[in-house]
Formats: C-alpha cells, structure tokens, sequence
C-alpha cells in the first residue's frame, strides 16, 4: 500500500510545541515527584569514613561479613577525667562504692565530652535529600539493644543527644550522627554486641526506610609477645610489720625488701628499652597496701575501629579482676579493694575500666582463682589471628561463671583451659609464659620443669657440692642444702606429682597450639606441697622462685626471679639453664630480685608487677570472623 504522506509542519511552529509539550511534562513531573528514598551512611567499607558523595558504603549496609560492616567502640573511657573518686572510696567496705566507680565514663552520660570524646564515636550520615516542607526522618534502634547504645545529631554545631524527629530542614541540608556505644558485649545472651539502625523518611504521605548494621568492638587481651609501654608494680604504703601472703599465711615480705626488688626490675626495664618514668610503682592506703599483685588486679585489654588513613583508633579497656572479699569480722562482701586503684590511678583518656562478677556469690576463702594471673592468652598463630585467652579451671575452682562469659563473648580468642587447681595458688602463669622463639609461628612456652630442677640439684652433687645451699644470699630463714633436698623422700616425691601436673598442662597446650615439645623451653623450679599443717588452702607452691613466672618486657627481654639455685664452680645452675635455653630463641635474660618481696608470699616477677603493652598491631578485628578465617 503507498505511504500515505504526512502534513508539513512550519519548522518554527514544531519548535514551538516540543517546548510547549516539553513544558507540560515538567509541570505534570514537579507535581508529581516522588517522595525521597531514605538513605542512612556509616562506614561500611571500614576506612575510618563515612562515604556521602560516593557509594562505597552502601552495598552490604544491612549485614555483617568480615572486611564488609559497620563497627563501633563501646565508650567506656573518661576523657574529660569527670569520674573522680570521693573521700574515702579505697578504703571503704562497701559494694556500693565499686558500683558508684564502675558506673561513670563517658558513655553513662548524654554529653560528648570533647573533642577527644567524640572520636570514639561511631560517624553516621543521612545525604542531602529534596524533600517536601513536612518531611520528617526518625531513626530508630530495635528495643532489645537500645539500652547499648546513644544517638547523637549535630545541631548548632555540637553533638547532642537525638531525640524526637530529623527535620525537614535538616534531611534537605543533610544531617550529621554519631553512635555512641554504651558498654561492651558481657553476655551473649543478653546482647550479641550488634546493633541495627532504620531510619524512616516520611515525605509528601508516603514513608521509605534504610537500614545499617554496626558490630560493637571485642575486648581483646594483650600478649606478651607485645612491647611494654609501661610497667607497673607496687611500693611500701605507711603501714608498718610483716604482710600476709596470698593464701592467709603470715610473715612473709618486708618493706625493706622492695628496694632490691624494685632497682632490679628498673635496670631490666633500662636494659630492655625503657625509661626510668616507664616504670610505675604505686601504693594503697595503710589498710591494704601489703595487697602488692598488681598482675591480680587487672587484665589490660584492648579494643579498637578502623581510622582514616587506614589507621586504628583504639581504647584500652582494663578489666578488673572478679575477687570478692568477705570482711573477717562480718558484714558486706565486696570485690577485692585494691583494684580500686585502677580507677583512681588508670581511667582517663582512652583508658577504660570494666568490672563484671556473679551478684551474691560469695567467695570460697580466699578467692584466688578469679585473680587475674590467672587469665592469660597466646599471641595469634594460624587459625587464630587475635590469639586465645588462657586461664586455670577445674570443676571444684572455677572462675566467676559472669567473668568468663563476658571473656567468652568477645568472640575472637577462644579459651584455652588448664588445670590449676593443684597448685596452692592456681593461676596459669605460675608454670606456663609465652616467649619468642625461632619456630614457624615465633613463640613457645616457657615451662616449669620441676624434674629439670631435681636433675640440676643431682649434678651439683655429683660435682661434689651437695653442700651447696640454696637461698645462700637471701634473707631466707631455711637455706637448705642439696643434699638435704635430695635425701628429703616426699619433697622429691612432690616435685614427681608437680612434674606429672605440668605434664597434663602440656598435653592440653600442645594439642590446642600446636606447638611440638621440642618447641617448649624448659626452665627448672622446685615445688613444694603445703598440706593441713599450712593455715589455708592445700597445694603445692614454687619452693624456688618460678623462673616460668617472670615479665616479659619486650618479645627479646625477660625479666626472671633470680632462682637463687644452687652453684657449682661460683655459677647459679638455674640461671645457666635458664639463660642458654631462652638464648636459643633470641630471648635475654634479666634477673630481677623478688624473692622477700613477693615469692615468699606466693607470687614471682610476673604476679607482682603488670604491663601496658603496643597493642597497635592487634586490633583489626574487623577483617577475621569469630572462626579466625
């Protein structure tokens, strides 16, 4: 069929009605605009910033995957040091005052207390949007986790705490928040430490949301493996006579004794690196300042978010050991005093101190596994890049069940448990430390070898020094000899049960780890079993000063109790197999004296000092999933 022709159309006049038609549209468009689509922005691509422009943070908002997700700090720090202690608070027994301290930082209030304060706040974004004079934006946090966390929007140029409606003034300008995180994760069971935001955008009678996904930071331990940044240790306070020990026995150190002690861990400390104002040596009050295990009071820990420039911005969280107290004379049980020094002495800018125990338990004599020597960790190893936790337990002396569950909840070091219970005082580092080592992995355990120790006692012997006595330049009342040692059926018959102990501490350490035998280091020590005849608890205790007991200060320096062993040729036997089997790892040996100030109450080097170690390497957690792939 022919094309039928189409009419002309004067070239101006079609100009004219494209115009005209082009006109209508946007007229009938601008009446009927859809209403904005909600758009809420965190870092979800974790590069310390939160993308508006782009959208590099958009894909996987809604979710959590390692390297792909939203985090944010629990805000548990005191930057403004507001939290101050009152009169009498270290000394007072009552559990009101350690709920009064534990209470205040910077999360507990609706304020954000400076600049500082504001960095560890999580960022947030809500873009620029053209929406209608009524719109209105709420963002919203499921009832379950709102108790954990606090919004914050910046209005007249500060962060204030968000309440009631985004304006519509505000959603066209786009609008700045902050997510401030409450508390760490302590039960699961409670809070998984996740927190979901929906903001809703109403706009022109129709309402669109978007949804974020942020994970609140772990609580990681420290290893020791990590450079000290700064040691802490005790010092005399101004009470006068002997102090009891760690199990209720009496006459055990002296004030007097701290000096040696405290000039050798300074020259090991000088010898590894570090500055005389790096060692810190504080005191209680009169009451209680003979309580000198400063490794009890504490686990330092640390939790951090990425940062710009692919840095970390981190927080140290000092957890205060679960010890509770039940005063002789009756009344309140309240955790041990002496950690109260952690709030008066550490909490601050960037410095946090989390306490968290069982309510109503009452402690079962003296509460000496739930003291924080007995809460260690191995340093990361494959399958595990944040490390484990490791701690002491046995079905009749187990820690705090709230304690462990809140070190359990983080997530990302998995325990590992030992038997401790035979040891009199029972904590993990008083026959296992981590070392550096020339392995695959870079480190081994120390481990105490009681029938090393007996073996050495044997050579002296043979080397025609039974008469040797150890202890020789100590203040000791009893400086036995090696012959009387060795003649002695039950202190040898002891140290064979210590031995077979530590045996079944290795089996579990090398089945968790790893680790081959060959890679361990044995350092000698001698045991000794107190039974009923002892004022306390039975078990046995380093009869020598623990060589495995010592404070590493950084991967190649290790301060060690000088064993005061014995000496054939003028030379210590325990220090020469100490020095030549660290030395193969590349670790040195610095010897410190402890042994009136803190072995003879039951503690070494490592119980009675503490460290604040470079944990800048440890804390993208991030990028791993709770299986460690």
């Amino acid at each position: 069929m022919p094309e039928t022709p189409r009419p002309r159309v004067p070239r101006r006049a079609a100009v004219a009605t494209v115009a005209l038609l082009l006109a209508a549209a946007g007229t009938t468009a601008a009446a009927q605009k859809p209403p904005t689509v909600a758009d809420l922005r965190a870092d979800v691509n974790q590069d310390g910033r939160v993308d508006v422009a782009g959208t590099s943070d958009e894909a996987g908002e809604q979710g959590w995957r390692p390297g792909r997700g939203a985090v944010f700090l629990a805000n548990v720090d005191d930057d403004a040091r507001r939290c101050r202690m009152r009169p009498g608070d270290l000394d007072r027994i009552d559990p009101a005052v350690d709920e009064r301290l534990a209470a205040c930082h910077d999360g507990a209030d609706e304020r954000v207390n400076g600049e500082r304060d504001e960095a560890d706040l999580a960022p947030l974004r809500v873009p620029p949007a053209p929406v209608g004079d009524e719109a209105s934006g709420r963002v919203e946090v499921a009832a379950a986790q709102r108790p954990y966390v606090r919004l914050f929007v910046r209005r007249d140029g500060a962060l204030r705490v968000l309440r009631g409606p985004l304006t519509a003034g505000e959603l066209r300008a786009g609008a700045e928040l902050a997510l401030e995180g409450r508390d760490i994760v302590r039960d699961p069971r409670h809070w998984d430490g996740e927190v979901t935001l929906t903001l809703a955008v109403t706009d022109r009678g129709r309402t669109t949301s978007d949804r974020v996904r942020l994970k609140v930071a772990p609580v990681l331990f420290q290893n020791d493996l990590q450079r000290a940044e700064r040691v802490l240790a005790a010092r005399p306070g101004p009470g006068h006579g002997v102090a009891p020990g760690r199990w209720g026995v009496g006459d055990v150190y002296r004030p007097r004794e701290w000096r040696p002690f405290a000039s050798s861990l300074i020259r090991a400390a000088g010898a590894a690196g570090l500055s005389r104002r790096d060692v810190s040596f504080t005191a209680g009050t009169e009451q209680w300042w003979r309580d000198i295990w400063r490794q009890d009071m504490v686990e330092p820990a640390v939790a951090g978010v990425p940062a710009p420039g692919g840095g970390v911005h981190s927080m140290r969280v000092l957890l205060r050991a679960p010890v509770l107290w039940a005063p002789p004379e009756g009344g309140k049980t309240t955790l041990s005093r002496s950690a109260r020094l952690l709030f008066r002495d550490f909490r601050g800018p960037d410095v946090g101190v989390v306490q968290q125990f069982t309510p109503g338990r009452e402690p079962n004599g003296v509460d000496l596994q739930n003291f924080t020597g007995n809460f260690e960790s191995v340093p990361p190893y494959e399958g595990h890049p944040h490390g484990r936790a490791l701690y002491g337990t046995a079905p009749h002396r187990a820690p705090d069940p709230a304690f462990v569950r809140m070190i359990e909840a983080q997530g990302r070091q998995p325990a590992i448990t030992i038997d401790t219970s035979w040891l009199l005082v029972g904590h993990v580092d008083e026959t296992v430390h981590v070392v550096r080592a020339g392995n695959e992995r870079g480190w081994t355990l120390a481990v105490a070898d009681p029938r090393q120790a007996v073996s050495l006692l044997r050579h002296a012997q043979r080397a025609g020094e039974g008469g040797q006595r150890l202890f020789a330049d100590t203040s000791a009342e009893r400086k036995p000899t090696v012959d009387a040692l060795l003649a002695d059926d039950a202190f040898r018959a002891g140290n064979e049960e210590a031995a077979r102990r530590v045996d079944d501490q290795i089996a579990v350490l090398l089945r968790e780890t790893g680790l081959s035998r060959r890679d361990l280091v044995r350092v000698p020590v001698l045991y000794k079993t107190l039974g009923a005849e002892a004022d306390g608890p039975m078990g046995a205790i380093a009869y020598s000063p623990s060589i495995a007991n010592g404070l590493s200060l950084t991967a190649r320096d290790y301060a060690a109790p000088d064993p005061h062993g014995p000496k054939v040729g003028g030379r210590d036997l325990f220090r020469t197999a100490t020095q030549k089997a660290l030395a193969a790892g590349g670790v040195r040996v610095h010897w410190v004296e402890n042994f009136a100030w803190s072995h003879l109450a039951g503690g070494e080097v490592h119980c009675a000092t503490n460290a604040l170690r470079d944990t800048s390497g440890s804390a993208r957690w991030w990028h791993t999933d709770p299986g460690g792939r």
